[in-house]
């Protein structure tokens, strides 16, 4: 059971449902659990790699993580203000 994880299509149908996940609840919170999973089944598939299932959590652990700053970085509104509108579109 324990090489189960280590197939790289296992990671890409993870990166695909936390992917639609973040559709229904977005938030960029499972975004970057997805970039995790889905740069994990790359570096599995592409390189091949035989890791135990900790070492592949803490891989998709710090990836994730990166890509969830990077993604903050990126779409995050300036100052983590809420936009508001005060008159109407048609005035």
């Amino acid at each position: 059971m324990e090489g189960i994880w280590a197939i790289w299509w296992l990671w890409l149908i993870a990166a695909l449902v936390l992917g639609i996940v973040e559709l229904l609840l977005p938030g960029f919170v499972f975004l970057g659990f997805a970039v995790g999973a889905f740069a994990v089944a790359m570096l599995l598939l592409n390189t091949g790699l035989a890791l135990t299932l900790p070492a592949l959590l803490l891989v998709f652990a710090a990836l994730s993580l990166i890509a969830w700053l990077v993604l903050r970085r990126v779409f995050a509104h300036p100052n983590c203000q809420v936009k508001t509108f005060d008159h109407d579109i048609n005035d």
